[in-house]
């Protein structure tokens, strides 16, 4: 039976996690991977997501760094930030990034 409209491609996205000076946990990387894999939602066009982890001043609060670089097929995407939890840098991260790609995606579509 054929399928009505258009067929989905299927790309998957690679996710590459660097954490620097320290080793991340198993679930960590497990919160990474589920978080920033929600970004193809927002544009099908991801090829790669590269997620580099830092601690900045360890006697700090306010020290886990978070820097996301997203490729995709005409360009990139690039959020940054640092929190207290690697995870609160991750979810802010990928917040920024949800809108850059929905912008993105708009202005491809205009072209």
């Amino acid at each position: 039976m054929p399928t009505l409209g258009r067929k989905k491609k299927e790309v998957i996205m690679e996710i590459r996690i660097q954490a620097i000076h320290f080793d991340a946990t198993k679930q960590l990387e497990a919160f990474i991977q589920k978080k920033v894999s929600k970004l193809e939602q927002y544009y099908d066009g991801i090829i790669l997501a590269e997620v580099t982890l830092k601690v900045v001043k360890p006697e700090t609060a306010m020290n886990k760094n978070a820097a996301i670089l997203v490729k995709v097929k005409n360009g990139d995407c690039f959020a940054e930030k640092t929190k207290d939890t690697f995870e609160e840098a991750i979810d802010e991260s990928v917040e920024a990034l949800e809108k850059q790609l929905v912008k993105f995606k708009e202005k491809s579509r205009t072209k």
